[in-house]
């Protein structure tokens, strides 16, 4: 481990092997950029151990800062601040600064300003003394950790405690039942839950109660920590086993954060199978928690409520010790659920507990990006530092979290189900639950009305007077929609607090069983036959799509409708509303479509002390300098980009830009031309050409899937298709994403059987999609891709509606540079091109691997476009006007390195 250990410039970088010279290089600036504070661009090809680069690279850096920190505050308390000081260590705690930089009277006599000084000074090392009392105190707590079995006595301990405490609870209740209290209204049992209780805005609640209690755990300083962000849950894991391996793994604080959906380990809850059913069943046990503190609190209550059952993991105590046992080894996802159910501690809870005292958090991007989530998650950015790794697509991340899409459907089955909540409910529901049901009702009139439905008609039968889109500004929505008189905050903040739409579900839910009223009966039957006649419009509706052989989770249609209202709290200027009116109602939708991403990253980047943007593809990266970093407030001289080249040698990829064909047609696969048939013969022609030179897999990338469709029946018509599979056997991505893993595992075998066989045919042909299942996430190394085909470029439809109003207003808020194409077309072309840079490096993985890149389409030859590239293939690439010498080109390299591999 010794062996690894990097200087540079003084700074010591352990390592658990010796390092590239690039890895050096990358630790380096990323340390230079935390010290600094500054926002860094960090772009590192896969392959070159940029995981790793980032954890040695920036532990090393908070390794220091604490130690500097600790030297910091030992001087402070054995001298006390410098009298000629005027601004408080840059190295101390959030709390020690802000009690620093408390402002001075001003205008005040010389002694009182002296006193005031003196009496901050005394209050920053009070305050710094209780700092190292509670680090020295959860130092020592972790140590006892590391040490004895401490946690599985306890949580045994307490086990037995609880079953004792239910006894008795049981034994209460039993008897709180044999008074006879008077009941307000006969209902069935488990119904009682289905009842909003009185609703309380957050400045009543406050006043009502005070703090909560609760609340007061999460209080705990927060050490200065790093958090670090990926998209995927495989890729967090992968992460988190690549700190314990590192030089840091036994000495590091690392909690992983997750969703309810993954850490949660009571079974009745994670059978729901929603996310937003699992998170509302979660917060509704606390809430029954509180509610049985409260009623204790209390000598008489008001009426004798039916008990809701609490979590039993949700004990705080056992929590704590769960918090602990989190800080004390670096765990992932999985670890964290097996210890949670072994101590009988909630792992949701118990992470969020540990996040104070953490030296790296690590969670995915959502949790990060979305400010609410955030915020009841316990995180707190203020004078941290944040990494986005697989940063490629975080503009669009951003986008797709706050632009929310709901149906005509929808919007009639929410109205419903809320009308028929409010006629068997109205009378034991408070007076501020009915104002605002209300209001939600009339709001979703208003909606299905702008769409030129009828709210008491079924809307999959419900023609549509006028069809086509329409765009507005969200003032011009709410104008037209005639809501713009209703605080849309407020109703929100209610949706968010009263959990209504899962109250609504289990209301839905209940009308599947008998009810004992007969006239209930009656009338709630043609009910349900009409949200059965909903039903097929919900699926046809503009969603999210599902996979095949995938079960659709149930959700309330409320919840969509939360999503969009909140939306259109949007400042008008930063998104649009689209309205699709489509030939029935069912089928006609809603959709706020997010145009400024900045406005929801401008916390992150004002908050943090310093933030990494890293990813092993990135170009062209003016999209995040212009788009998200320029618009959320960052000075352009704090934005630092840093591009390193790969670990292969130069002579281990091959890029050509093919210019013209096998017959010198020239290459040009415009929308306008690329179905005509002599085009796609002469794609099909090179493809012969390549699967003859090229050995093992050939992965040949698309613009869409019907271009796909289109191509591979053109060839099956003309012979072509044969022809290439007498060299390759052919394959072609699926649509649907569980059929991912078995195409490519029989891909990968056919390749390692015919390499075996030495026959005819060399391998196998892989027919893909630009942005589909295949494009991102999946490694063709070795033989599995030595060579990648990209056929044509990959532009979004530029008459796509929400891609005309996105470029519109980019130009309107972006300045044109001279020389340079409009805002708005950059982006197109941006787009266009981090697609074919997420294609292409699919290829190469590591330092031995090679491969060819053939890009058949002579506008990649145009400077503007090539200066996209990623720069360890720009610098590489060949550009050949006719096919001859790029056929031979690719036949040397394949021969050669196939024969020193």
């Amino acid at each position: 481990m010794a062996d690894g250990t990097q200087k540079i410039p003084g700074i010591q970088f352990p390592f658990p092997f010796t390092p590239y010279s690039i890895q050096k290089d990358f630790m380096a600036e990323l340390y230079q950029v935390l010290e600094a504070g500054k926002i860094g661009i960090f772009e590192s090809p896969t392959g070159t151990g940029k995981s790793l680069s980032l954890i040695c690279g920036a532990l090393s850096w908070l390794r220091d800062f604490e130690e500097k920190k600790r030297q910091e505050e030992a001087r402070l308390l054995e001298t006390g601040p410098s009298q000629d000081e005027k601004d408080p260590p840059p190295l101390l705690s959030a709390s020690c600064r802000e009690t620093a930089d408390a402002p001075g009277p001003a205008g005040e006599p010389d002694w009182v300003t002296q006193f005031v000084q003196k009496k901050e000074e005394r209050d920053l090392v009070n305050r710094l003394k209780e700092e190292q009392i509670r680090r020295r105190k959860r130092e020592e707590r972790l140590q006892r950790i590391h040490h004895n079995s401490q946690l599985t006595y306890a949580a045994k301990r307490l086990r037995q405690e609880e079953d004792t405490e239910s006894l008795l609870r049981l034994s209460r209740e039993m008897l709180a039942a044999g008074t006879g209290a008077e009941q307000p209204e006969q209902l069935e049992s488990g119904e009682e839950e289905l009842v909003l209780a009185e609703y309380e805005s957050d400045e009543e609640r406050r006043t009502a109660r005070g703090v909560d209690e609760d609340e007061d755990d999460l209080e705990e300083e927060h050490v200065t920590k790093i958090y670090y962000c990926s998209r995927t849950h495989s890729q967090l894991s992968q992460f988190v086993h690549e700190v314990h391996k590192s030089p840091f793994g036994k000495d590091i604080r690392l909690v992983s954060l997750g969703s309810r959906q993954n850490l949660c380990v009571n079974e009745d809850v994670k059978s729901l199978g929603s996310v937003q059913l699992i998170n509302d069943r979660c917060v509704d046990m606390q809430r029954s928690k509180h509610e049985k503190r409260d009623e204790a609190e209390e000598e008489k209550p008001k009426r004798r409520r039916q008990k809701r059952a609490s979590c039993p993991f949700y004990n705080h105590e056992q929590m704590h010790l769960l918090r602990d046992e989190i800080l004390a080894e670096v765990k992932d996802i999985e670890q964290l659920v097996a210890v949670g159910n072994k101590a009988r501690a909630c792992p949701y809870y118990g992470s969020r507990f540990a996040i104070p005292a953490a030296q790296l958090v690590v969670l995915p991007y959502q949790m990060l990006l979305h400010a609410a989530t955030r915020q009841a998650a316990g995180i707190r950015l203020q004078g941290q530092v944040v990494i986005i790794d697989e940063a490629h697509n975080l503009i669009d991340t951003i986008t797709g979290i706050h632009s929310v899409e709901v149906s005509g459907s929808q919007l009639c089955q929410a109205h419903s189900q809320l009308l028929q909540y409010m006629e068997r409910y109205g009378k034991r529901l408070q007076a501020k639950n009915l104002m605002y049901i209300k209001q939600i009702l009339y709001v979703l009139e208003k909606f299905v009305a702008v769409l030129g439905g009828n709210i008491k008609q079924n809307p999959s039968t419900q023609s549509l007077p006028q069809t086509g889109t329409e765009l507005k500004t969200i003032n011009d929505f709410l104008f037209q929609s005639q809501i713009d008189n209703i605080n849309l905050f407020k109703v929100q903040r209610y949706c968010e607090k009263s959990m209504v739409s899962r109250k609504l579900f289990g209301f839905t839910e209940r009308y599947g069983a008998v009810l004992s009223c007969s006239r209930e009966r009656s009338r709630l039957a043609g009910f349900r036959q009409f949200l059965q006649s909903l039903q097929p419009g919900v699926t046809e509706a503009p969603a999210v799509p599902v996979d095949e052989g995938q079960a659709r989770a149930p959700t309330s249609p409320l919840m969509h409708v939360e999503g969009f209202l909140a939306a259109l709290t949007t400042a008008n200027q930063d998104g649009r509303v689209i309205l699709s009116r489509q030939d029935t109602l069912s089928q006609s939708s809603l959709k706020f479509l997010l145009l400024n991403p900045a406005v929801h990253f401008a916390q992150v980047v004002k908050e943090c002390r310093a933030l990494v943007i890293a990813g092993g593809t990135l170009q062209p990266v003016s999209d995040f300098r212009e788009q998200l970093l320029a618009c959320a407030g960052a000075e352009a001289e704090r934005v630092v980009e840093f591009s390193c080249g790969h670990v292969i040698p130069p002579d281990n990829i091959l890029p050509i830009v093919l210019c013209s064909g096998v017959s010198g047609q020239p290459l040009e696969f415009t929308f306008q031309r690329r179905e005509l048939p002599q085009m796609m013969d002469e794609a099909g022609r090179i493809l012969c050409n390549l699967c003859n030179v090229v050995p093992g897999g050939v992965v040949c990338f698309f613009p869409s899937y019907e271009y796909q469709r289109r191509v591979h029946a053109h060839w099956e018509k003309s012979g072509l298709l044969g022809r290439l599979a007498a060299r390759k056997k052919i394959f072609q991505e699926p649509k649907s994403a569980n059929q991912v893993e078995q195409v490519l595992t029989e891909y990968s075998k056919c390749i390692e059987r015919c390499g075996q066989a030495k026959g005819r045919v060399t391998g196998a042909l892989l027919f893909a999609v630009v942005g589909g299942k295949m494009s991102e996430g999946i490694n063709f190394s070795d033989n599995l891709g030595r060579c990648v085909v990209m056929v044509g470029m990959p532009y979004p439809n530029v008459t796509s509606p929400e891609l005309q109003e996105k470029m519109a207003y980019l130009d309107q808020t972006l300045p044109r540079r001279p020389g340079k194409v409009p805002p708005g077309r950059a982006l197109v072309e941006n787009l266009c091109m981090k697609a074919v840079n997420q294609s292409i490096g699919r290829a190469i993985r590591h330092q031995r691997d090679f491969a060819s890149i053939v890009l058949l389409d002579q506008r990649y030859a145009q400077r503007p476009v090539l200066a996209k590239l990623p720069a360890w293939i720009r610098d590489r690439v060949e550009v050949t006007a006719s096919f001859g010498p790029a056929i031979a080109a690719l036949q040397k390299f394949h021969r050669e390195k196939s024969a020193s591999s």
